[in-house]
């Protein structure tokens, strides 16, 4: 059985880590913690781990998950300080602790206790862009007492929005047909602080069972909590959809939210029989799979459901 590895497309950077783990006949929770890990470590990517977008206070606080669908164990992490290596964080919890979701300080402190390098995640550049965003708005004080206009503001110009959220998923099957699934993101820039998104939530951000498939999503992780997107596109498959049915059914029903705030979403899926695919509520989205059979990733257009469709 050829393994093989499905993420969102800022996942380039680490796809072929996380195949060359399963070449080396190690397990799917291995490939996407080897996988995502590349991904907290680039600075280029303002939204995950190191150089991520901060809260409001100007701190970089990280979630982030895996699951594993051989037994429906996971572990998460969020509102994690001060280390980058949130995935491998989350799988410490899953491993070790007869918890699923740790948070805040106790994060901070499971994180010093396993010997996780401590890391400054805050960089010049990710600060810059963050102050940017007070020139725009006013004081802090100001953006404290007005956090909901000054969202909604931003959810009208494709640029803010782009800037607001961000994440990486990752899934992987291995040889053994073990299905794995991980996300991890520094959130919402400018977030209230100790705000959680769908990320660290399993059967929001990401959920995974080899008896039918996996799925996570990116996008406004308040949307994926509420109709717990992820656990639907699995639910959809046990009930006999297709994965391109699915996930378009997944995005069709976030259309029913009642939220002033709605943003882009997006979903990456693999099903049982190592079949890929992809949806997004915009246009021209691409995800990327690779299996330990092909050279190099290849990136595909995700299945378009805009909210106005039909």
């Amino acid at each position: 059985m050829a393994g093989i590895v499905v993420a969102s497309a800022n996942g380039n950077v680490g796809i072929e880590a996380s195949i060359d783990v399963l070449r080396a006949g190690g397990s799917a929770v291995d490939a996407i913690v080897a996988g995502i890990a590349c991904v907290e470590a680039n600075p280029d990517d303002h939204s995950v781990g190191y150089s991520g977008l901060p809260n409001l206070l100007g701190e970089v606080e990280l979630d982030a998950s895996i699951m594993e669908g051989s037994g429906l164990r996971a572990g998460s992490v969020g509102a994690l300080h001060g280390h980058q290596d949130a995935i491998a964080l989350a799988k410490r919890v899953m491993d070790t602790l007869p918890h699923v979701l740790i948070v805040g300080a106790g994060a901070d402190r499971l994180a010093s206790e396993v010997g996780l390098p401590e890391t400054d995640l805050l960089t010049p550049e990710a600060t810059a862009i963050w102050k940017q965003r007070f020139v725009d708005f006013g004081t802090r004080e100001a953006y404290y007492t007005r956090i909901a206009d000054i969202v909604g503001t931003a959810m009208s110009d494709p640029q803010k929005v782009e800037d607001l959220h961000g994440t990486v998923n990752f899934i992987a099957r291995d040889d053994q047909g073990t299905i794995a699934c991980g996300v991890s993101t520094s959130g919402w820039a400018w977030k209230y602080p100790g705000r959680l998104g769908d990320s660290p939530i399993i059967g929001a951000g990401n959920y995974a069972d080899n008896r039918w498939g996996a799925a996570a999503c990116t996008g406004r992780g308040e949307m994926a909590q509420r109709c717990c997107t992820s656990h639907s596109v699995v639910t959809f498959m046990r009930f006999g959809m297709s994965i391109e049915e699915a996930v378009r059914q997944a995005m069709i029903d976030l259309r029913s939210l009642d939220d002033p705030y709605r943003s882009e979403m997006n979903i990456i899926a693999l099903d049982r029989d190592g079949k890929p695919s992809a949806a997004s509520s915009a246009l021209d989205k691409t995800y990327i799979y690779m299996t330990t059979e092909m050279n190099a990733f290849v990136e595909e257009g995700r299945i378009p459901v805009p909210y106005d469709g039909v």
